[in-house]
């Protein structure tokens, strides 16, 4: 019976992609391009590597095999994916107004995220954009600087039990830190991850990601009637129930607060600014979710819409900004000299304070902000992001045809050597005002550029300081990993595979 059905199946899937390619449009421009060998009907998926860490290592080899052209191709059954790894090629790309729609792939996404910020495309991504970019102003991220500080403070205080011991895996430690902030800023409620790493929505988040890029890699796995029958479909399923009910949850009681917060609805309607909004609600600071209520009353929106939003918040800002600060603590580790010049420049800023850091604190980290990015140029939070093409699109001469995808893979593009010179050395002067000066500006993308450049960037740098900056002002890090001990998993997310081992000693200020 088992066997009936794996051959029935098998048939099906070689059936529908063999129809794929008979029915492709004219596929004379592929020959133009370079690439792996492919195989009838299947193309490459048969040789693309499953482990997330084996597949980064298999991507990279292919832009050294490539690196003297501008893209490379790979094939998944009859879907064409174009690779671009130059910064010329790449700018042509994200300063198009044309071809701003995500890649296929992302459309394993939606069932989580829906089509929010990050999957939708045309109209409905333009109108959001403009929505949402006041959500970050410069008066509500000073409010997320003190979430910043109160749960980096709660990570220390667990740090300090590690102090003169062995080697740990810190990993977890950021990542908790990480999801107890996004939490807070995006709900405005409290998971206690660093407490209660168990919890069921912290698990859910983890494993959702996973099952979302085991499945872009593998097109048999693409049809939907087919995954929701495998085992991988229904944890699929178990996973967005969980997200979805805690999410509208979370959502329903703030908006019972929220209503609760005024005398009447004419005074809530007519609530639009920051400040009103703070004053009237006597709340202590605004939560990504509250200016989402607050244009419900002047919008379109639904409460589908904000779960959207508040979904891809959570998603894009959780594990992206861990996965940085986890890749810096193991890069400042390895470099003394490196870590030296931070402690110097924290203990300028703060002279030996414990106080909480402040956005002028932040400005004063110059140094720690050119390590930040010469850790995102090495290992880019995004290792790759694609686009659909819309209409017929020329790179370097050959005409890619409309519904290809293209992909930035920023993890090749980050090592070019004609901007980086000794692309594999980690050197955060390569940062500093005067060594960007003539640099390609295409040249490092980690938050994307151009239109859909990503909208919390400046979040995400303020948090990578405040978490790096409390760790560092109490302790002295050293790394007991080496590069190929790491093994970068290529997935949503660039994390390690075997963790970030480090160990702590006290600093004496």
């Amino acid at each position: 019976m088992a066997v009936g059905l794996l051959i029935t199946v098998c048939s099906f899937l070689f059936a529908y992609f063999l129809w794929k390619t008979l029915n492709s449009r004219d596929r004379k421009w592929l020959s133009k391009v370079s690439g792996p060998p492919t195989l009838p009907v299947f193309g490459n998926a048969h040789m693309l590597k499953t482990g997330g860490s084996d597949f980064f290592d298999q991507v990279l080899e292919y832009s050294t095999l490539y690196e003297s052209q501008t893209m490379f191709k790979i094939l998944l059954g009859s879907h064409a994916i174009v690779v671009l790894i130059k910064a010329e090629s790449v700018e042509k790309l994200l300063n198009s107004s044309s071809h701003i729609t995500k890649s296929v792939e992302y459309r394993f996404l939606e069932p989580w995220l829906g089509t929010g910020l990050l999957t939708s495309t045309g109209a409905k991504w333009h109108s959001r954009r403009k929505l949402l970019t006041p959500t970050f102003h410069f008066r509500i991220l000073q409010d997320f600087l003190e979430v910043f500080n109160e749960q980096s403070q709660i990570m220390v205080e667990n740090l300090k039990k590690k102090v003169g011991g062995n080697k740990f895996d810190i990993f977890p430690y950021i990542t908790h830190c990480a999801l107890d902030i996004i939490c807070d800023t995006a709900m405005g409620v409290n998971v206690d991850a660093q407490n209660d790493s168990d919890t069921q929505y912290v698990k859910d988040v983890y494993k959702i990601s996973e099952l979302v890029h085991r499945r872009q890699k593998a097109p048999w796995l693409w049809p939907d009637f087919l995954y929701s029958l495998l085992p991988a479909g229904r944890q699929t399923k178990e996973c967005l129930r969980n997200l979805h009910s805690f999410t509208q949850s979370v959502i329903k009681e703030r908006q019972r607060d929220l209503q609760a917060s005024f005398e009447n609805e004419e005074t809530l309607s007519s609530t639009s600014s920051i400040e009103d909004f703070l004053r009237i609600t006597k709340r202590k600071r605004v939560a990504f979710l509250d200016m989402l209520l607050l244009y419900q009353r002047n919008s379109n929106l639904s409460d589908e819409d904000i779960r959207e939003e508040v979904d891809t918040f959570m998603f894009e800002g959780h594990d992206t900004t861990a996965a940085a600060a986890n890749w810096a603590m193991h890069l400042i580790g390895s470099h003394p000299n490196v870590q030296e010049k931070i402690h110097k420049e924290l203990d300028e800023v703060f002279d030996g304070s414990n106080r909480a850091i402040t956005d002028e604190d932040l400005k004063k980290m110059k140094y720690l902000e050119c390590v930040i990015k010469e850790t995102l140029r090495l290992f880019p939070s995004v290792p790759m992001y694609g686009r659909e093409l819309k209409e017929d699109f020329n790179i370097d001469g050959v005409d890619i045809p409309k519904t290809t995808t293209l992909l930035v893979l920023t993890s090749a593009l980050h090592r070019d050597p004609r901007y980086f010179p000794d692309p594999e050395k980690f050197d955060p002067d390569r940062f500093t005002l005067e060594n960007t000066v003539g640099r390609h500006p295409y040249a490092f993308v980690p938050f994307s550029a151009g239109q859909r450049n990503c909208i919390g960037q400046k979040f995400a740098m303020n948090e990578e300081k405040v978490l790096l900056a409390s760790i560092l002002r109490n302790f002295t890090v050293k790394a007991h990993q080496k590069y190929c001990d790491l093994r970068p998993m290529g997935e949503l997310i660039l994390r390690p595979e075997n963790g970030i081992w480090v160990s702590l000693q006290n600093r004496d200020v």
